[in-house]
């Protein structure tokens, strides 16, 4: 959801800064273009930042095998489906 709306937000902005030509007194677009702009980069950048260290999340248990009494480690590495995360 966060890279589509990072996208969403670039677009309208570029749309404001290149497509637009009305003069509006109170507000200049071009500016409000190029703030979305930006703020559409970065919500794309943190969305694949997020997702990226989603999906090496890793989570390792130790338990003691009562019949052995020996220690056992196993390790689990989490997708981003697993609603453990």
């Amino acid at each position: 959801m966060g890279i589509g709306t990072g996208i969403v937000l670039f677009v309208i902005g570029a749309i404001l800064v290149f497509a637009v030509n009305v003069e509006v007194e109170w507000v200049n677009l071009d500016m409000v273009g190029y703030i979305l702009m930006g703020a559409g980069v970065v919500v794309f950048l943190i969305a694949i930042i997020l997702m990226v260290r989603r999906r090496t999340t890793q989570s390792v248990t130790h338990t003691t095998d009562p019949a052995v009494g020996e220690r056992v480690t196993r390790t689990e590495t989490s997708t981003p489906d697993d609603p453990r995360v």
